[in-house]
């Protein structure tokens, strides 16, 4: 990880400047950030058009994280625009740029190259210096404000909403929801400093919850423009704000402005496709459910789904994170709402031990179950004869390994749907 806009600044430069050629809009936040880019990206092409979408990280493929009018861009088209990216950082002086500043360039490039009408970039960390923050974007929005990335962006929510809010741009609309008033209050003199034109999601925004299930959340939504009913098939009453956030971007739009339509928005945010956030599966009719939440806002999120579900004391958590994440604090908000836990480590040298896990972990009912990969775990519970819902969360690194296996051999002998 390098935070920084030398080295991306250099890439384009070489690459001509391909970030110029777009209109942009910048979607940062500490949680929801890629639901509501993903979402807005499905509204826009539902209105005829052509976008591009650039998210991270990916769970299984790095083709994930660019999308091209609604589809996953293809090995082929993503290798040909990191070779020219790596010819250009290979030139005298060499440009030594990091695996995000690589892939962010080559998004860059094959948006620009398409001559597509929007890229909708998903801020990697922050703001101010992630490398997503070279396009000069025509909106700027900030999902949430919590504490994690501490260590790279301060340790109090109004230092991390200063880092996020450096995205925001002179003249651009600035769309904002935070619920901390400390954070609120930075990102408003953030935008105040840069000569932003703020909109306060809080205040433009109503969203009232309908149902919230296994298969998606129905819920309402007014702004300053219109009330429409909508549902997602994204579970949980947090996407539903999301949704709603991305729905007033599609709003603010300048240059031209989208004309909405009641069923086109309705339509696009139906079709919604977000892998590893409550992403569901059925194995042999046994929900399966995959959430990448590895922060406490993240979990918050997560405990307020199992509440609304009514699956508390129901479900089955498998459970990994991060050494560095608040394993403490997520573990206090989820392990007393599930039957049963199994601890895993993560596949990736950063994640923390079984051991580790079970030593900082919040006491679970019954005790800590263990395994070695999260195979191992989801064999295990669905050999059980019981039809508890299982879910796996705690990092995304896990949730992409659980979802290989879902779609992979599992797949052909246990009969797996997938919603």
């Amino acid at each position: 990880m390098k935070l920084g806009l030398a080295a991306i600044d250099a890439l384009c430069e070489r690459l001509g400047r391909p970030e110029t050629r777009l209109a942009s809009v910048l979607v940062g936040g500490t949680n929801g950030k890629g639901s509501t880019a993903v979402t807005l990206s499905a509204i826009a092409a539902a209105h005829g058009v052509r976008t591009g979408l650039y998210t991270s990280p990916h769970l299984i493929e790095l083709t994930e994280r660019i999308r091209i009018e609604e589809k996953d861009v293809t090995e082929e088209e993503l290798e040909a625009a990191l070779r020219r990216v790596f010819a250009a950082a290979d030139r005298a002086p060499e440009i030594a740029a990091t695996y995000f500043e690589a892939t962010t360039a080559a998004a860059l490039l094959l948006f620009a190259d398409l001559r597509l009408d929007l890229a909708i970039l998903e801020v990697g960390l922050g703001g101010r210096f992630d490398a997503t923050n070279v396009a000069p974007a025509v909106l700027s929005a900030v999902t949430s404000i919590g504490l994690d990335h501490t260590r790279e962006l301060g340790d109090t929510l109004s230092r991390i909403a200063r880092e996020k809010a450096g995205i925001f741009r002179r003249g651009r609309p600035a769309l904002v929801r935070a619920q901390a008033p400390e954070a609120l209050e930075s990102l408003l003199l953030a935008a105040r400093e840069a000569g932003a034109l703020w909109h306060d999601g809080a205040e433009e925004i109503d969203v009232r919850i309908g149902e919230v299930g296994l298969g998606g959340t129905r819920f309402t939504v007014t702004t300053p423009d219109r009330r429409i009913d909508l549902e997602t098939p994204l579970p949980g009453a947090h996407q539903a704000w999301n949704t709603a956030l991305a729905l007033r971007a599609a709003e603010l739009l300048p240059d031209p402005p989208l004309v909405l339509t009641p069923d086109s928005i309705a339509a696009a945010v139906r079709g919604v496709r977000w892998p590893g956030r409550l992403e569901r599966f059925d194995v042999a009719g046994r929900p399966v459910l995959l959430d990448g939440c590895h922060n406490l806002e993240g979990a918050a999120a997560l405990a307020r789904f199992l509440a609304d579900a009514g699956l508390e004391g129901r479900c089955l958590l498998v459970f990994g994170a991060m050494s560095d994440k608040d394993v403490e604090g997520i573990s206090r908000l989820l392990f007393p709402l599930a039957a049963g836990v199994t601890l895993v480590q993560a596949p990736t040298s950063r994640a923390a031990t079984v051991e580790d896990l079970a030593r900082r972990a919040a006491p679970a009912p019954g005790g800590f179950g263990s395994r070695r990969t999260v195979a191992e775990a989801l064999q295990d519970l669905l050999a059980r004869e019981e039809s508890a819902p299982i879910i796996v969360a705690g990092s995304l690194y896990l949730v992409g390994e659980a979802r290989a296996w879902l779609l992979g051999g599992r797949r052909k002998t246990a009969g797996v749907g997938h919603p």
